[in-house]
């Protein structure tokens, strides 16, 4: 951010926020560079997503079909390509392969681009290719099975503090403010809000209503990574998200009010747009523009 001068009042300019338009062809074998590792980590995440929630290994066995058993060649672990050469089948069953792997490896892939060309060639870069995957993980297991599994929480954890303590000792560039303790108030601001909400759900509508503990404590180490200005910002984008998202499911697919729907998803766009975009957009709603 930079300091500037509007009607006398001083201001900082957000510049986070960083168009690919105009971009030098020269930059492009970086950006796919980018591209594959994100392709290949998202394909790893796939892994993750199905062996964690049943309490398997994420390294051994080898990958294999979630139908026949038989054990996945080397030309059949190439992201998003082996998926288009075997048509979405497996090549020994010809079972279908769930469209969720290759949409989870573009989505990784491409969540990479966009995080190198906001933070550049940057050591923090790869705290943000971290939360990005974390939270791909996160919402895949939650979806399926309404859990946050506690192992992931800790991982987040674990990286949460390399991040805060690298950005104490070296400055930052994700953080909306450089002060030493901001993910530590981050830490606990995202956790405490939802912890109270989750207490006052529970009381009206039950052990079967309302916000699971999994999500207050995943707000643990979001925390930890984004500060707690941006940790709010990806709390309240969660909330307007999942919103928007109940209510159409009630509007146009007559779902019932009482249906439950998890949190997680939400939390991770709003997480994700939070450290993409959050500068930009709190300099939007402080200043009106960027």
């Amino acid at each position: 951010m930079s300091v500037i001068h509007y009607n006398g009042i001083k201001r900082l300019h957000c510049n986070h926020y960083r168009s690919f338009v105009g971009l030098r062809w020269e930059a492009f074998p970086t950006y796919l560079l980018v591209l594959i590792l994100g392709l290949v980590i998202g394909s790893f995440l796939n892994v993750c997503i199905y062996r964690i929630p049943n309490g398997e290994s994420i390294v051994f066995p080898p990958s294999a079909c979630g139908s026949c058993k038989t054990q996945l060649k080397p030309y059949e672990l190439i992201p998003v390509f082996s998926y288009l050469v075997l048509r979405g089948r497996c090549r020994t069953c010809g079972e279908r392969i769930a469209i969720q792997y290759p949409l989870v490896e573009l989505a990784n892939g491409i969540l990479y681009v966009i995080a190198y060309h906001q933070f550049g060639f940057h050591f923090e870069t790869l705290f943000a290719f971290v939360l990005i995957s974390l939270m791909l993980v996160m919402a895949l297991i939650d979806l399926h099975t309404m859990i946050i599994p506690d192992g992931i929480v800790l991982f987040g954890l674990i990286t949460g503090l390399v991040t805060s303590a690298y950005h104490v000792f070296y400055g930052n560039s994700i953080y909306y403010s450089a002060k030493p303790y901001n993910g530590f108030i981050g830490m606990l601001s995202g956790s405490l809000i939802l912890l109270a909400i989750a207490l006052v759900t529970d009381l009206i509508y039950g052990e079967s209503g309302g916000l699971g503990f999994g999500d207050v404590k995943i707000f643990a180490p979001i925390g930890l990574f984004l500060g707690w200005q941006l940790t709010l910002l990806a709390l309240w984008l969660a909330f307007i998200i999942g919103g928007v998202f109940g209510v159409i499911l009630l509007v146009f697919f007559k779902k019932q009010r009482r249906m439950q729907i998890p949190f997680g998803p939400f939390i991770a766009m709003g997480t994700v747009i939070s450290l993409l975009f959050g500068k930009s957009l709190i300099y939007v709603w402080l200043f009106g523009s960027l």
